[in-house]
């Protein structure tokens, strides 16, 4: 169709000091230019940024980024209120526009032009204002990622993609994409570069037009990479990229209705971790053996029989029990609370055949006679029971089987603090968390 490559606004307005100053604006205060350097604020990567996972309580929708927590505040989420004539939409296409006049773009300018194309995706649902352009923009953005001339074009390249994936569902560009995206992952120089090609990948395989063969391909190639601790994409004993692989390869297992051919191969892979001098590592291997293990009791409840995972569960929770002993003479404090309470978790879960964040603790039920407790010998006791929820405005969604958490994990880590518009406005984030239970809090503000 024609109108599919019409290009999309020229701005040619006067902008506003304060305006060039917003990250999605794609202009610095130095320079007026869309091609000019970037603004102070890179787009660093999430490699190093450790999987959130806040047993227990509730986890407000944010961001894990510090960059994005900055960029977010400097415009409130969805700026454009001080600057009436200047809309987001508006600086949206003049991004587009920007992104598809690569011959005229210089390296600083197209690093900028992402970034600020990245930051109004997150914080905006924008599929209709990018329907016109997506069929053309998606080559493009896979040319940047094949030839990027800097590791800062091609990782801001690979974020653009995976958010248009998540925006517009493209349900053509998976075996155009597959190519290019493995390719990444291999030949990177840079270790947060892999680790966004990872990402792109898994989100590309799921809501890009992946096949159910595709995904068990993806699925072997993921774990390649953990079995290989990263060699096998030239990242040897890379905790980051074997840590993304952990959490892609979650991801996509999560919308598999049978895991029974990759559990074996899976699960010995995924304890073989559990030994990784890396608490990033070891806390995603875990989350991925609870996963399984809630698979095969899925499958033994829908089908009758059995689904032998080949693995005791108590010699898995006496291993993870020696891991937060001994992990205290080589991790950090920090590293040694986080570890400590997602495998206190995991270890609830494969003991009482719980999702995560399940507490045992609890109180007596009421005393009809008295109306005080009762007693032990008087009658129930009620655990609290799920306790990880994530808080979206006035509602919480509640996270009761690792399905749910391996997928809103990773949201998190590609959406930042725009994760809460996404799942109120983005019927693709919306679909992938759609098992989730809402609970709706009294009194609170809803997003208008």
């Amino acid at each position: 169709m024609s109108d599919l490559r019409r290009r999309a606004l020229a701005g040619g307005k006067t902008v506003s000091r304060k305006a060039r100053s917003k990250p999605e604006s794609g202009l610095s205060s130095g320079n007026h230019t869309p091609n000019g350097s970037p603004g102070n604020s890179r787009a660093g990567s999430r490699a190093n940024s450790r999987p959130g996972s806040r047993y227990a309580s509730e986890d407000e929708y944010a961001s894990e980024s510090e960059n994005d927590d900055i960029m977010t505040i400097s415009t409130n989420s969805v700026s454009g209120e001080d600057d009436p004539g200047n809309t987001w939409a508006e600086r949206l296409q003049d991004r587009v526009a920007e992104l598809q006049d690569r011959k005229r773009s210089s390296v600083q300018g197209r690093e900028a032009t992402l970034g600020a194309y990245n930051h109004l995706l997150k914080h905006h649902f924008a599929q209709r204002q990018l329907d016109k352009s997506v069929a053309e923009l998606m080559p493009i953005l896979l040319r940047g990622i094949r030839n990027g001339s800097s590791d800062e074009e091609r990782l801001r390249t690979l974020q653009a993609f995976t958010l248009t994936v998540l925006t517009c569902s493209p349900e053509t560009i998976f075996e155009q994409a597959l190519p290019i995206l493995k390719a990444a992952c291999q030949d990177a120089d840079a270790e947060n570069v892999k680790v966004e090609a990872i990402y792109a990948l898994c989100i590309a395989v799921s809501y890009g037009g992946g096949s159910s063969t595709a995904a068990e391909e993806t699925l072997d190639f993921f774990l390649e990479i953990i079995e290989s601790d990263g060699q096998s994409v030239g990242a040897p004993d890379s905790g980051a990229v074997v840590t993304a692989a952990l959490q892609a390869w979650a991801f996509v297992a999560s919308h598999m209705e049978d895991l029974t051919v990759q559990s074996e191969a899976a699960i010995e892979a995924f304890i073989e971790q559990l030994d990784s001098s890396d608490p990033d590592v070891q806390t995603s291997a875990g989350v991925n053996i609870a996963l399984l293990f809630e698979a095969a009791r899925e499958y033994e409840e829908e089908t009758g029989e059995s689904f032998d995972m080949q693995y005791n569960q108590h010699r898995i929770m006496t291993r993870m029990a020696e891991i937060v002993r001994d992990s205290s003479k080589s991790v950090s404090k920090k590293g040694r609370r986080h570890l400590r309470s997602n495998f206190s978790s995991i270890v609830t879960s494969l003991e009482r055949g719980k999702g995560p964040g399940y507490s045992t603790a609890g109180r007596a039920g009421p005393n009809p006679h008295t109306g005080g407790p009762r007693t032990d010998e008087q009658g129930e006791f009620r655990e609290f029971g799920y306790r990880e929820r994530i808080r979206i405005y006035n509602q919480f969604l509640l996270i009761n089987t690792w399905s749910l958490h391996s997928r809103a994990e990773l949201l998190k880590t590609l959406l930042g603090g725009g994760f809460g518009i996404h799942y109120l406005e983005n019927p693709i984030v919306k679909d992938i968390l759609g098992s989730a239970d809402v609970e709706y809090i009294p009194n609170a503000k809803s997003r208008k």
